[in-house]
């Protein structure tokens, strides 16, 4: 089993790689559900990591739903294109139609572009998926697409609710791409998607810090929140989620 966190910054991600992640994905503003990280972001990431894991940026131009413009989908054929050129290993993109189906006419630009970049790209389809009509379905658009892995947390809320359709998921599969989970995903659910059958999990593995003090004053928040929080990798996490899933691998012979 392998293990994937979710960073949002470069020390993020030389954290992950060194308490031991196979890889990162990279993206900004966590909060909103993440959105593509900046051509700086990256190159500072790929620095910090030093080449001690791979990186996979997120592909996805704007908070929201998964339903994309034409201009939508120009602006993630350039991310594409300028985030391989930069070294990323692969690219985790998305999209559906209205009806909630995998929007194969978008989904095929953008692994074509990338493909162009570079015939090694790995491919993988976030958590779209869970929102779409039916996900088994969509894995087939998937295995036809020619895509690595998908991110799931089994058309549930949590991965650990959606447990049986990340099984089943992973028996349509047969090892033609990797099913990894994430979503809400628990340090204590992790031996439970190894008994499963799920060869990655994906952990946002974050923690809130904040500056406030008396007199801040709010730069644009309406809804009462804090003005100066925001996320971090934590390291301590990280770390308890290699050792669990080092664990497993052992006890499984890895």
């Amino acid at each position: 089993m392998k293990l994937e966190i979710a960073v949002v910054s470069a020390v993020g991600a030389g954290a992950a790689a060194s308490e031991g992640a196979h890889r990162v994905e990279l993206c900004s503003s966590l909060e909103l559900g993440g959105i593509t990280p900046s051509q700086g972001l990256m190159e500072a990431s790929m620095e910090h990591v030093d080449g001690r894991l791979e990186i996979h940026p997120l592909i996805r131009p704007r908070p929201g739903d998964f339903q994309y413009s034409a201009s939508d989908v120009d602006t993630m054929v350039h991310e594409i294109r300028h985030l391989l050129a930069q070294g990323a290993h692969g690219v985790v993109v998305g999209a559906l139609t209205p009806s909630g189906e995998v929007d194969v006419h978008a989904i095929q630009r953008l692994v074509d572009t990338a493909k162009e970049a570079n015939p090694a790209v790995q491919l993988t389809f976030h958590r779209a998926i869970d929102q779409s009509k039916d996900p088994i379905a969509a894995l087939e658009r998937l295995l036809e697409l020619g895509f690595t892995r998908v991110l799931t947390s089994g058309h549930a809320a949590t991965a650990g609710a959606g447990l049986q359709t990340l099984s089943d998921m992973v028996e349509r599969a047969a090892g033609a791409l990797e099913i990894m989970a994430g979503g809400g995903l628990a340090l204590e659910d992790i031996p439970a998607m190894h008994a499963a059958g799920l060869s990655a999990v994906h952990l946002s593995a974050k923690k809130t810090v904040s500056t406030l003090g008396e007199g801040t004053i709010s730069l644009g928040a309406q809804d009462g929140a804090d003005p100066t929080a925001y996320t971090v990798t934590d390291r301590e996490v990280v770390r308890a989620a290699k050792a669990m899933v080092n664990a497993l691998n052992l006890d499984a012979g890895i």
